[in-house]
């Protein structure tokens, strides 16, 4: 049977539920649902080792935002949005940030619209390291905001992690936000959801390329991830509606490797939701601020 692929821990564990039997408890692992701001919250827990074995990800919180209400153009729908994906990553991000150095990274390629969620996003961040050296009374209170896009190897011979802990090395900040594309394994949750994770992540796993982990223990500082699914993997969708058609016995072999599905209106979902994690990031990190000054800043 072909090995359903997803970086979503919501994804995972649904697929470890059916594989042992709905309503079955999962070893290792604390699973609820709860609804922010108008929008439905999972928060998949890892807990110890046998939860890690059977997930298939390291110990640690994975919350995903069901953004899909966003997208039917309701009243204040941007700004709940925000607010929902601040008040989580706060929850993740090391207490009293005020006056603290944190780096925000992007990692992905902007040329390449699927892959250019964390380029896009770090667009759309409030930066103030180098405002708060020039007018320190002026900016006192608020944290210090670096951000960087790492671009890729290919057209920069470095990792990403040579990359970044060079900068961390650098400045110290206190912690890392880093930001990447990611793959989904159900065509609905494309683009229009976000997975928060203070496990770091491997940049590249979206499309199979993996490289080194971005994480607490390559970085000496706490890492949280900003995750966006753009893409689905052609294999994964394939045996879906293969399965969904009634057919059990089936094998993927190579068909559709390294081939990857993504949405007609990508260019505009990618905008949408760099925004929203932006401007997400930027409240969790300045929680001073309404959106409405942060849009002034920001513009």
């Amino acid at each position: 049977m072909y090995s359903k692929r997803t970086d979503l821990a919501i994804e995972s564990a649904e697929l470890l539920r059916a594989a042992q039997k709905k309503n079955a408890r999962l070893p290792g692992i604390l699973s609820d649902v709860s609804q922010q701001h108008g929008y439905d919250v999972t928060a998949v827990r890892v807990l110890d080792e046998a939860g890690e074995k059977a997930l298939g990800k390291p110990v640690g919180s994975y919350i995903t935002v069901d953004l899909r209400p966003y997208f039917q153009r309701t009243a204040g729908a941007f700004s709940r949005a925000v607010d929902c994906v601040a008040g989580l990553l706060r929850q993740l991000l090391p207490e009293d940030l005020s006056e603290k150095s944190v780096l925000v990274v992007g990692l992905g390629n902007r040329d390449m619209t699927p892959d250019a969620i964390g380029p896009l996003t770090v667009s759309h961040l409030l930066v103030t390291r180098h405002m708060i050296a020039s007018l320190p009374e002026q900016f006192q209170g608020f944290a210090s905001v670096s951000a960087f896009c790492t671009g890729v190897l290919g057209s920069t011979g470095m990792e990403t992690l040579e990359l970044i802990r060079g900068i961390v090395r650098q400045i110290g900040p206190a912690a890392v936000i880093a930001v990447d594309a990611l793959a989904a394994r159900k065509t609905e949750r494309i683009c229009t959801t976000i997975q928060l994770s203070d496990t770091g992540l491997i940049p590249g796993s979206g499309v199979g390329n993996h490289r080194k982990a971005v994480n607490q223990e390559t970085l000496g500082i706490p890492v949280i991830s900003v995750g966006i699914p753009t893409v689905i993997d052609a294999a994964t969708l394939a045996a879906d509606i293969l399965e969904e058609a009634g057919s059990k016995d089936f094998d993927m072999g190579h068909h559709g490797s390294g081939l990857f599905v993504t949405p007609k209106e990508i260019d505009l979902r990618v905008e949408e939701l760099a925004k929203i994690a932006g401007y997400g990031i930027n409240l969790a990190l300045q929680p001073s601020l309404n959106l409405e000054t942060l849009t002034g800043l920001v513009g």
